[in-house]
């Protein structure tokens, strides 16, 4: 069934050491045939970015892994006249340097922006999974072996059913069916703080219904000491949130759009009942 890569972003901690490694392998490094140097520069074959999320002092951050998804129906391979990209009995796709003929068809075609084009060898050139390594006899890529936390696990598609059922495929929509799959990947989250103004106090203990606008769904949750409530791992849209506690009138407050970004809805005031 060939190989697999689980990203698991909860457990990350942006340490960089995947990023590191990889430039480690194949900077200055002859590979071929299956792969050429990575320049020095410019070229990040698994790339880490620093995803920033909320606003102040509601934040979160993620850490965002760009990398080849080594797809089955890889766009690539279609888009290149040479039939210099090909598909591995493993699963691993590899642009081959000795025949690729820097016509950067497949830099355009590959919908998740991982190939890069190496001006001074003329050729295009991605993540192989450290193929040259495992024809060696290694079981994991360098990025795999590095990482210190274990969010990256490598191996056979037919032994990690169970953790690929737990993860999910980046954009799935494009149905290129890709052999990467991430734990954790971001979705929007709603936050904010309930406090009483008159005895300039946060909170503890009321409980928020959040409500979809689209389809009615909701969701419960509780204030904690500071007063403040999460709603993580929504799916975007529009929202109605209901908070209430014993005591103290009830206090509605909405819409909330949440489709695109995530929102601190800031402080939010209640009342005792009179």
């Amino acid at each position: 069934m060939g190989k697999v890569l689980v990203i698991n972003l909860d457990i990350c901690n942006g340490c960089y050491n995947c990023q590191v490694a990889c430039k480690d392998e194949h900077v200055g490094n002859d590979w071929t045939p299956i792969a050429k140097p990575q320049p020095d520069v410019g070229q990040f074959w698994n790339k880490v970015t620093d995803y920033v999320r909320g606003s102040v002092p509601k934040v979160k951050i993620s850490y965002l892994h760009s990398i080849c998804q080594h797809c089955d129906d890889a766009p690539c391979i279609e888009s290149c006249s040479p039939k210099a990209i090909y598909k591995r009995d493993d699963g691993i796709v590899i642009i081959d340097p000795e025949k690729c003929r820097g016509h950067r068809s497949c830099v355009d075609a590959c919908p998740y922006g991982v190939i890069y084009f190496n001006e001074d060898l003329n050729i295009a050139q991605k993540c192989t999974f450290c193929a040259h390594l495992l024809d060696k006899g290694w079981k994991e890529p360098r990025c795999v072996d590095a990482c210190p936390t274990g969010a990256f696990t490598f191996g056979e598609e037919s032994e990690m059913k169970e953790l690929i059922a737990k993860a999910e495929p980046l954009r799935p929509e494009l149905k290129v069916k890709p052999r990467v799959f991430y734990i954790g990947l971001p979705k929007t989250f709603i936050t904010g703080t309930v406090f009483d103004p008159n005895l300039d106090e946060c909170e503890a203990g009321a409980t928020i219904t959040l409500t979809s606008l689209k389809n009615g769904a909701k969701r419960t949750a509780e204030t904690d000491s500071y007063g403040d409530f999460w709603f993580k791992g929504l799916e975007g849209g529009t929202y109605s949130l209901l908070v209430e506690k014993r005591g103290y009138q009830p206090h509605m407050m909405g819409p909330v759009d949440a489709t695109e970004k995530d929102v601190n809805v800031g402080r939010i005031a209640i009342f005792e009942k009179e």
